[in-house]
């Protein structure tokens, strides 16, 4: 068997270039609806923001973690980035300037009767369950629909006043 000849300090195989990254995210189905290809992404890595764009969606979710992938694009001059690394990730959705009413995810319960309410202040220290509807979930926040700008929500906290209202016998699914 013959070999290749080769000089002291030839470059024979450039195994990687991290300057520049494909970062693979998983998120939800239902979230990728908001995503557009080109989307400005950005990676908490340590303390450190590193900007970047998302760049291709994948069309099959993955079998065990039902999850969607989507790749983003991530400059990486200080290589800070690494293969198998974990981030926080944001992606930004559309640019419509749509406002939404958001509240903690904590702060949205089941009501008995298997819809969504949230618990208003009436008085100080006097809550009632209203009805609200779920538009979409992202991380930490509940999107609502059915409450006016404003209202005085219970968002911390919310599961121990439905308790103490349901052993009250207070009728808590406000029908």
């Amino acid at each position: 068997m013959g070999g290749l000849p080769v000089e002291p300090g030839e470059l024979l195989f450039e195994l990687t270039d991290e300057s520049r990254l494909w970062v693979e995210v998983r998120i939800k189905p239902e979230s990728a609806t908001h995503i557009e290809i080109g989307a400005p992404a950005r990676l908490l890595v340590g303390e450190t923001w590193i900007d970047g764009k998302v760049i291709q969606e994948h069309h099959a979710l993955n079998e065990i973690t039902r999850t969607l992938a989507v790749r983003l694009e991530i400059a990486n001059p200080e290589h800070r980035l690494h293969p198998g690394q974990f981030a926080t990730v944001r992606i930004q959705t559309d640019d419509s300037g749509e406002t939404a009413l958001t509240l903690p995810q904590d702060a949205v319960l089941r009501s008995p009767d298997g819809d969504w309410q949230v618990f208003v202040e009436e008085e100080p220290g006097e809550y009632a369950p209203i009805e609200v509807t779920l538009v979409r979930q992202l991380p930490g926040l509940a999107v609502i629909d059915g409450l006016v700008p404003g209202t005085r929500v219970v968002t911390q906290g919310a599961f121990f006043v439905q308790s103490e209202l349901a052993k009250s016998g207070f009728e808590v699914h406000n029908h």
